[in-house]
């Protein structure tokens, strides 16, 4: 097996890492009914978020070094849409993400009661929606990377 076809390997388990578990980090508070439930999806959406990160780094230094190895890569619409998109998508999380995260930790740390209440679901709206349409991005890139359809 040739550096490349390695490359494609550990490129196509990194996304198994690492995008697998970012489409289901909204959805492990979604159906919280306590705030002793939406508690702990928050924890365990910090811990699932681990592997995001480390599968992301390793489809980006792999994808890079891929092109590296294939220069034309960087002439394939494709592969060029599919790096900008990714990107794209990676800044989200500390422009977006990562912004509108950070009262709703606070919220989760200085609200005392079990039942949740409306304010929580109005900070986390927008958060909810944001990773949402990253997920789509994501989704596109996938498709992008399967058909290579220009």
């Amino acid at each position: 097996m040739t550096l490349y076809y390695t490359l494609v390997v550990i490129h196509i388990f990194s996304a198994i890492i690492g995008l697998g578990p970012g489409f289901i980090l909204t959805f492990l508070v979604l159906k919280a009914e306590t705030m002793t439930e939406l508690r702990i999806g928050y924890v365990m959406r910090k811990r699932i978020h681990v592997f995001v990160m480390v599968g992301g780094t390793l489809l980006l230094i792999t994808g890079i070094t891929m092109g590296l190895l294939r220069p034309y890569l960087f002439t394939e619409g494709w592969y060029v849409t599919s790096f900008i998109l990714y990107l794209l998508a990676l800044a989200a999380s500390p422009l977006l993400l990562r912004k509108e995260a950070k009262p709703i930790n606070q919220f989760l740390e200085d609200y005392e009661g079990e039942e949740i209440p409306e304010q929580y679901y109005t900070l986390s709206k927008r958060l909810y929606l944001y990773e949402h349409v990253t997920n789509l991005v994501f989704i596109i890139i996938i498709i992008l990377m399967i058909l290579k359809p220009f």
